[in-house]
């Protein structure tokens, strides 16, 4: 189905908006307290993050082949599956999907958020992704290395049924899901595995413009890890797809 280019954007900014809605929505209802799910863990997070990406594939798939990550549309790009006119209005449309997400995140579990007003990182954690060793060498590495296999794992899957549209709907909600659910469980207990610049920035961005009570630093100075460590890591999977395939 042929649409604008404005609309392909749009469905880029919803499908990111639904998948950081779920995505942080999960992280708060694990870790606020007096929510129902508090406590409830890591798997539960793990699992949940790989169905909210399942939802945004879903809703932006049919029209953008759902990339939904800057590192994704940036790696496409490079790998010769996406216009470079076109990576510039993908990556404003996710990240700011990823801003509205995060707001609706706190508009729903804002009594959550002042029973755990005391915790500011605890609450920092529900947008943005937080190290649980701060080693920045070695944060950045492993957002790049999780993105790297996310990205190069979208790129070998999509040769596999040649599909005409590359993204993340190319290659089936199912998929992604299990994709997305490993990365988590496997390499996520570092760095949290934002392993996407718009699930990471613009949460934080959200985080730092919201009026929550008793929230803290917006922990700028570790920002630019979930960033640039999944740019670069899209990148170099991009440049090995390249030379094998």
């Amino acid at each position: 189905m042929e649409i604008s280019f404005l609309m392909q954007c749009f469905y880029e900014f919803l499908g990111t908006l639904v998948l950081i809605l779920m995505g942080d929505g999960v992280v708060a209802n694990v870790c606020l307290k007096k929510t129902k799910g508090y406590q409830s863990g890591w798997v539960v997070i793990t699992l949940a993050w790989g169905f909210a990406v399942m939802c945004g594939v879903f809703i932006a798939g049919p029209y953008t082949g759902a990339h939904l990550n800057p590192a994704v549309t940036l790696g496409l790009a490079i790998a010769g599956k996406f216009p470079w006119s076109s990576v510039i209005g993908y990556m404003v449309a996710q990240i700011i999907g990823g801003i509205m997400g995060a707001c609706l995140v706190y508009v729903f579990y804002k009594d959550h958020f002042d029973a755990t007003s005391e915790e500011p990182d605890t609450m920092l954690g529900c947008f943005a992704t937080i190290p649980a060793i701060r080693n920045y060498y070695r944060n950045f590495l492993c957002e790049l290395i999780g993105t790297f296999l996310l990205v190069f794992i979208i790129l070998v899957f999509s040769t596999k049924g040649n599909t005409p549209t590359v993204g993340l709907g190319s290659l089936g909600s199912l998929p992604v899901t299990m994709l997305i659910m490993s990365i988590g469980m496997s390499l996520g207990g570092a760095t949290g595995y934002a392993i996407n610049p718009a699930r990471d920035l613009g949460p934080r961005i959200a985080h730092a413009i919201l009026p929550i009570k008793g929230k803290g630093s917006s922990d700028w100075a570790y920002s630019w890890v979930p960033v640039l460590g999944p740019i670069v890591g899209g990148m170099l999977a991009a440049g090995l797809f390249l030379l094998l395939v």
